[in-house]
């Protein structure tokens, strides 16, 4: 089995505005982009086109329509929710990996694999609660959001092009690269101001990614909440539905 270096002081990673997310899949066919011809890559299809297709794909968005919350006056909506790694703190996907495939950098704790040495057990994809494990069958390796690590330190890009495709490519602004060990960086002082979630903590992984909750509805919304609802409520009520939705 394979042991966690020390908790990193630098902790990168993705913060996600449920609030503005639209659904449109740009982040998820940019990742196939840019990671098809990355150090992950290929990402393989197979029978694309057939009933029944198969792919790898880093990025994928789920849309729910969630029912009313009578508790928090919140009214039936869609919520669309991107799904990827997390790069967890403590990944259960690198503990059980028996050849030292899959690790944590040190340095800026990403979560890879190496897959020299990956064997396709998947026992990874199995340990992981999040379903962030992608397994090749034409390879018959396991790959994974690599945060577009070739792409963020590549000093022969301009300043502003060095961050994941997935955030590059969101037409809304709804997805956020950054530094969130330092409490000072713009992610964590973004996820203080909307009281960003961390997914289903109770399970001690520690997840470095956060979800921003959706905002209460407006006055003149269709389906417009009482005066007396909070961001703080907003904040609860999308926790219960994430961990609700991961449980499923």
């Amino acid at each position: 089995m394979t042991a966690l270096p020390p908790p990193s002081k630098k902790k990168l990673g993705l913060v996600i505005d449920l609030d503005t997310c639209v659904g449109c899949h740009a982040c998820a066919t940019s990742c196939k982009e840019w990671n098809a011809g990355g150090i992950a890559g290929p990402l393989t299809d197979e029978r694309p086109y057939g009933e029944s297709p198969q792919g790898v794909w880093f990025n994928r968005v789920h849309s729910y329509e969630l029912e009313a919350d009578a508790a928090t006056r919140q009214p039936a909506q869609t919520l669309h929710f991107p799904r990827s790694c997390l790069h967890c703190e403590t990944p259960a996907c690198v503990t059980v990996c028996p050849t030292g495939a899959s690790y944590k950098r040190a340095e800026d704790g990403i979560v890879l694999v190496d897959e020299d040495k990956c064997i396709g057990c998947t026992l990874c994809s199995w340990a992981c609660p999040y379903g962030a494990r992608e397994y090749s069958a034409v390879e018959g390796v396991m790959k994974k959001c690599t945060l577009c690590v070739d792409r963020i330190y590549n000093d022969k890009l301009d300043a502003a092009d060095r961050q994941p495709a997935c955030v590059q490519a969101c037409p809304t602004r709804a997805r956020h690269f950054g530094d969130l060990g330092d409490p000072d960086s713009d992610v964590s002082r973004l996820v203080a101001e909307r009281d960003g979630v961390a997914l289903m903590p109770e399970l001690g992984y520690a997840p470095t990614n956060r979800y921003l909750p959706p905002r209460p509805r407006r006055a003149g919304d269709a389906a417009p909440t009482t005066p007396d609802t909070t961001p703080a409520d907003a904040a609860t009520l999308a926790g219960r539905w994430l961990n609700r939705l991961l449980k499923r």
